[in-house]
């Protein structure tokens, strides 16, 4: 029986693939033994087809999904330049079903495939899966955006942020949307403020390549955060499907600027020097393999910016994230304002209600103000907590299922990739022209003395 799709790993020899990809793909078979789709590997690497078997099989095994290989066990792999239309008409034209093409590969080589697509015959319903970042800047990722327009519709565009593929986005939806206790106060009226941080434990890992000429602005908050604060803001959509769903996110990102459109006093940034996290030693950033310290990469970003429309005017947004930082908390955390009156006679804890959504592991709490057991009139904060589970499917796994589907509802949107560069661009310019300092922090640290936990 012909496969409905054949997933086409372009960069299948790389790290990308292995470590998430595959695993991921493992998972979803696992899950759904019945699910047709080929398999197909293309590299540079002059690898067999033995080879490339071995690999996935090795793949699999990491995510306990060994027994799905049989699915797949006739996959195939081919050397090629992606960079070249006849290597990429032969893996089109050797696809069984719909083909799916997933690159695998740094953000240049991809755009110069797109481009080499353009003298491509390009079979109806193929599906272009490209990693994040998208583009160098708006006007690249504008440029970009026309150049795939030229070859499939919008719809089969995957731009993809595997943050959208966390279980703990998708359950925000939930807890926003079908609960009328959060639903009716889910504005400026009641929320005081939103922080959305995501400290990594993490250096560079082999990445100095790209990551010393993107730094952690670009890293994570222009192409992730940003999305992920496009859910907890957007206006509720009328559906989940795709075009409700997006077009709910990418209103709220054409609304988002920085706060007071001033960057230099709502963004912050710093690098990491020498220190411990865990049991590993990180030299500082400027001495690892790959960087050069004259650019002045950060490896710790904050920027806080608003939304300007009804719902939101005024609560500022603050984004951060960074590398070879202590454990710290992954969350979106919704600070509610304080109570209008609080009556005389109370004493004790009375902070602003907070809800928090952790980043894994997957719970939700709520720190809320009740009376305590020993004096009714003295107030003390209790914490509701629930355990949401790590979701059925890693975040690659509801990606590739995702594109295998043919469902873009948790891919980015062309027009908000452009904007999510909008947003960001006032803070890279002000970086660049130094009028932010760079402040330093040991590895293993919360980061720099002085900035807010």
């Amino acid at each position: 029986m012909a496969a409905d799709t054949t997933l086409i790993i372009l960069g299948a020899s790389g790290d990308l693939t292995s470590r998430l990809l595959l695993p991921a793909l493992g998972q979803l078979l696992t899950r759904e033994p019945g699910r047709s789709v080929r398999l197909h590997g293309a590299g540079m690497d002059d690898w067999t087809d033995e080879h490339w078997r071995e690999a996935v099989k090795k793949s699999f095994q990491t995510t306990d999904a060994a027994a799905a290989f049989d699915q797949v066990s006739q996959t195939t792999y081919s050397q090629a330049d992606i960079t070249k239309a006849a290597d990429l008409q032969k893996l089109l034209d050797d696809a069984e079903g719909r083909p799916a093409l997933y690159f695998a590969v740094p953000p240049a080589i991809a755009e110069k495939a797109c481009l080499a697509l353009s003298d491509v015959k390009i079979p109806e319903g193929t599906v272009l899966a490209l990693e994040k970042p998208f583009g160098t800047d708006e006007a690249s990722a504008h440029r970009l955006n026309q150049q795939l327009a030229k070859l499939v519709p919008e719809d089969q565009v995957f731009r993809i942020d595997h943050f959208l593929g966390r279980s703990t986005v998708l359950n925000l939806l939930g807890a926003r949307f079908a609960n009328r206790l959060l639903e009716s106060v889910w504005s400026a009226d009641d929320i005081g403020s939103v922080e959305i941080d995501y400290p990594e434990p993490l250096g560079l890992e082999g990445r100095a390549g790209y990551y010393d000429g993107a730094g952690a602005l670009v890293d994570m908050i222009q192409s992730h955060l940003l999305q992920v604060m496009a859910f907890v803001t957007m206006e509720p959509p009328a559906s989940l499907n795709q075009l409700d769903l997006r077009d709910a996110t990418s209103a709220v990102l054409r609304a988002t600027h920085v706060r007071d459109d001033d960057p230099v006093h709502n963004s912050r940034r710093a690098r990491y020097t020498a220190g411990d996290v865990g049991d590993r030693h990180f030299p500082s950033y400027v001495d690892e393999p790959g960087v050069d310290a004259a650019r002045g990469t950060e490896t710790l970003a904050e920027m806080t910016v608003e939304v300007r429309n009804a719902r939101w005017q005024g609560v500022p947004i603050t984004l951060r994230s960074g590398k070879a930082l202590s454990s710290g908390h992954r969350a979106i955390t919704v600070t509610f304002k304080p109570v209008r009156h609080l009556p005389g006679g109370f004493v004790g804890e009375s902070e602003p209600s907070e809800l928090v959504f952790s980043l894994g592991p997957d719970t939700m709490s709520l720190g809320l103000n009740v009376n305590g057991a020993d004096d009714p009139l003295e107030l003390e904060r209790v914490t509701l907590a629930a355990d949401l589970g790590e979701g059925a499917l890693k975040a690659y796994g509801e990606v590739l299922s995702g594109i295998l589907d043919g469902d873009a509802m948790l891919a980015v949107r062309g027009d908000a990739a452009e904007q999510c560069w909008r947003i960001v661009q006032p803070v890279i310019d002000a970086w660049r022209a130094n009028e932010v300092p760079l402040d330093e922090y040991p590895a293993g640290t919360a980061g720099p003395a002085g900035w807010s936990e």
